[in-house]
Parts: C-alpha cells; sequence; structure tokens
C-alpha cells in the first residue's frame, strides 16, 4: 500500500513529486529547500535581477528547511518526534557547516535520528540546503 501526501503549508514542489509518500509505517518525505508556500522568495537568500545568488544567511535557510519539514510531517500525519532518518545537501560545506550544525542542534536536541549530510555542487533552486527525510508514520 501506497499513499501520497501533498502538504497543504508548505512551499509546492519543483517538479512532478508529491510532498511524501506512505509505504507500511514509514513515511519518506521528497527533498524539501528552505522557499516559502505560495512564493519563489527564499528566506535568508538575496538575489540579482538576473536571478543570481547576490548573498545568503545559512542559518535563516536552516531554520526555514527545518519548519518546512515539520509542516510537511505533520500535514501528512507524522511529526518531528518520528523522524528516523536525514540526508543533508549543502552546497558550501566549508563555509557553512558549523552555523548548520549549530542550528540543527538547536531542532533535534530530542529526537536524534540518523544523519548524512553530503555537500553538493549545486541544488535546482538557488538554495544552500536540502532536506531528504524518513519518518515513521502510525495510524491512530
Amino acid at each position: 500500500m501506497s499513499e501520497k501526501f501533498v502538504s497543504s503549508t508548505a512551499p509546492e514542489p519543483v517538479g512532478l513529486y508529491p510532498h511524501a509518500r506512505r509505504v507500511g509505517h514509514l513515511l519518506f518525505l521528497s527533498g524539501v529547500g528552505p522557499r516559502k508556500k505560495g512564493s519563489k522568495d527564499i528566506p535568508g537568500v538575496t538575489l540579482d535581477d538576473e536571478g543570481n545568488i547576490v548573498d545568503y544567511c545559512i542559518e535563516t535557510q536552516c531554520r526555514s528547511v527545518f519548519e518546512n519539514v515539520r509542516a510537511i510531517l505533520q500535514d501528512s500525519g507524522s511529526s518531528w518526534d518520528q523522524l528516523v532518518d536525514v540526508q543533508v545537501f549543502l552546497t558550501n560545506m566549508k563555509d557553512d557547516f558549523k552555523t548548520y550544525n549549530k542550528v540543527y542542534a538547536e531542532y533535534f536536541a530530542d529526537n536524534q535520528p540518523c544523519r548524512t549530510t553530503i555537500e553538493i555542487s549545486s541544488l535546482p533552486t538557488p538554495i544552500a540546503i536540502e532536506l531528504k527525510c524518513i519518518a515513521t508514520i502510525y495510524d491512530d
């Protein structure tokens, strides 16, 4: 059995995919970035007129992406404390890891899922971080 979820509060996917898919008691989230719902605005990112990144704040992006993940989990019937695995994609490990790790520790102080952090050269939109998560989900 498989069920798709599209969140009513998280930003729209940038392609043809759901925010999450449930298979049994697992919920698989698609890649989640820091954009805001209903907007192309990216918290913590300043773009020039041609869409190139002029400046960014990784702390602001981290907080926004974590809140987007939380929204998708809640809208799908799971929750933050049911996260079991988090894959984090950063575009600048050298400069951003320390700040990202500090913010991550705030959000995951109680629930500590498995985590992998990977540096990549770019993401499909002008963002510096994206999360791919797996959570548990149970019927009431």
